[in-house]
């Protein structure tokens, strides 16, 4: 990402997002505010086309934006991801006007695939779409939507009107009548970023709002939108561990044991215990920069690196969470010191479909030659 939107997420985040970071938290109040400031210094324009206005900028840019905004303000973070993840699918199959409106920073959008009854599987949409005329038929009953009621649009999973395809997918204004979002969310992590059930009883689009053709969301949202959310969150998890890492390094330099007359860095046992941590995270930091060099270079593993990304970068997380909260003690209990806040928001992965879980699976398929679905 070139230095200027470098200069520019940095300050954002020193004025707007890291001061209100621990009220997004205590509240669960949606950070308008800083997704307002990130949009007026062009960030939610990054990965939009320069020939409709956009940055230009690429997976990698916004994995670096993404990894920042995580150590900041969670919430934030997962608020963007989601836009991010759905803008790339918008840029490739979408209407130029919403393009545009992207690109100019005016509009937020995200995804909307995660269903009721489908468990850890986008893939598996239960809601219908139903031809009328030009019109189609919504109905659907989303179990988790990022930024639900917050955001301009919704990047929308159904069932295929005729086709004989697993999904298809819409772009659906978020002020379509018969929407109906079900909040607040009162979650154990990322508490600002509003992922609420959404229930679509007869929302009606335009047929020209299908994203590609009937039946064919599933290899779209394969080549589109899933690589940027697995990237994308290994990115998020990174970021998280570096900011508790940088938690513990600061508790081990400055607290000091008086009856021995040194710092808790200068024990054997803690220094480990931090190394540890240290190395996890630099591990997951290389994995996520070799998905994202297969990527660029078009490697023939590019497609194995992407699904094993987000598990490997998630699992790691959740354990150098728990090794920073074991290593800071008492302290990290203490709300002011965020330690239990990042805690919290790195147990979001695991969750967060498709799961550990569901990846390994698709792992496993992969690398026994199993087709993945």
């Amino acid at each position: 990402m070139p230095s200027e939107h470098l200069a520019a997420l940095e300050s954002v985040i020193e004025s707007t997002i890291t001061p209100q970071a621990s009220e997004t938290d205590r509240t669960g109040t949606f950070p308008r505010a800083g997704i307002d400031a990130l949009a007026k210094a062009g960030l939610l324009g990054l990965i939009s086309s320069k020939d409709v206005g956009g940055r230009g900028a690429g997976m990698a840019a916004a994995a670096q934006v993404i990894e920042r905004l995580a150590g900041a303000c969670g919430s934030t973070a997962m608020v963007v991801l989601m836009h991010y993840a759905a803008t790339a699918l918008i840029e490739n199959h979408g209407g130029e006007d919403v393009r545009q409106a992207i690109a100019r920073n005016e509009h937020l959008t995200t995804l909307a695939f995660s269903e009721a009854g489908s468990r850890s599987h986008f893939w598996a949409p239960l809601g219908t779409a139903t031809a009328d005329g030009e019109q189609a038929r919504l109905d659907s009953d989303k179990s988790w939507v990022t930024a639900a009621g917050e955001a301009d649009s919704y990047v929308w999973s159904s069932k295929p009107l005729a086709a004989d395809g697993p999904m298809s997918i819409w772009h659906v204004p978020s002020r379509s009548s018969g929407l109906h979002v079900r909040g607040p969310f009162d979650g154990f992590g990322l508490r600002g970023n509003a992922s609420n059930p959404i229930k679509g009883e007869g929302v009606t689009v335009s047929r020209d709002a299908m994203l590609g053709a009937d039946g064919s969301g599933l290899d779209i949202a394969l080549q589109t939108a899933l690589p940027y959310f697995l990237v994308l969150n290994a990115s998020f998890s990174i970021g998280l561990m570096e900011a508790l890492v940088a938690a513990a390094h600061d508790h081990l330099v400055g607290t000091r044991l008086d009856h021995l007359g040194q710092t808790l860095a200068e024990q054997p046992l803690q220094r480990a215990s931090f190394a540890q941590l240290r190395t996890k995270t630099d591990a997951a930091r290389t994995f996520r920069d070799d998905t994202l060099a297969a990527l660029e270079s078009g490697r023939a593993d590019a497609t194995l690196r992407v699904l094993q990304v987000k598990a490997v970068a998630g699992e790691a997380a959740a354990e150098v969470a728990d090794g920073v909260m074991r290593l800071c003690g008492g302290s990290a209990f203490r709300r002011s010191t965020g330690v239990e806040r990042l805690f919290r928001d790195a147990l979001a992965a695991r969750v967060m479909a498709p799961t550990t879980e569901a990846l390994q699976d698709f792992v496993g398929r992969a690398t026994l030659g199993l087709p993945l679905f």
